[in-house]
């Protein structure tokens, strides 16, 4: 299933809603571009204080993990930071607060990654987080295929066993 830019708040309500037992996020690009955080980015960037707003994911993520469910991420990253994430990192303990359990790992520790972000989903279901070449929002490919599971399964647990806890890698 191919879904626009349009259809994805909506979306990602829903299939969080339908959440039983836990999430899992690849993150493996340097920057992006969401509309909502481009003018945070922006005044972070140009040393600027920006209040800090709690945002309607962070409901969503405190609505999913209060029912018991797992939500966690890895964010493969290029070190030196960009200046997105120099600016994500000022901001994830915001996310986890929320209940998520974000790590990092190194890009040139990470081995061979993907090429594009996803969810697995409930173990079953890989959600593609589509951008385009400016790292924008294009859309979400969902899928149930049992090979593309398995892989993004090996993924995740590769990946995870050398991952740092986000409190320890923003110590660094």
């Amino acid at each position: 299933m191919l879904l626009r830019p349009s259809d994805e708040p909506d979306l990602w309500q829903q299939l969080f809603r339908e959440l039983n037992q836990d999430a899992f996020h690849l993150e493996v690009r340097d920057e992006y571009h969401v509309a909502d955080e481009d003018t945070r980015v922006r005044a972070f960037l140009a040393g600027e204080p920006a209040p800090y707003t709690f945002t309607p994911w962070q409901d969503l993520m405190r609505e999913t993990t209060g029912r018991g469910v797992s939500v966690s991420r890895v964010r493969v990253v290029t070190e030196p930071h960009s200046g997105y994430q120099r600016w994500l990192l000022s901001v994830t303990g915001y996310n986890e607060d929320a209940g998520e359990d974000i790590r990092y790992i190194p890009r040139h520790l990470a081995g061979e990654v993907p090429s594009d972000d996803w969810w697995l989903m409930d173990g079953a279901r890989v959600v593609y987080n589509l951008t385009d070449s400016t790292g924008a929002p294009a859309g979400l490919a969902v899928t149930t295929d049992p090979g593309i599971v398995a892989y993004c399964h090996e993924v995740r647990e590769r990946l995870w066993k050398f991952a740092i806890p986000f409190g320890e890698y923003s110590q660094r």
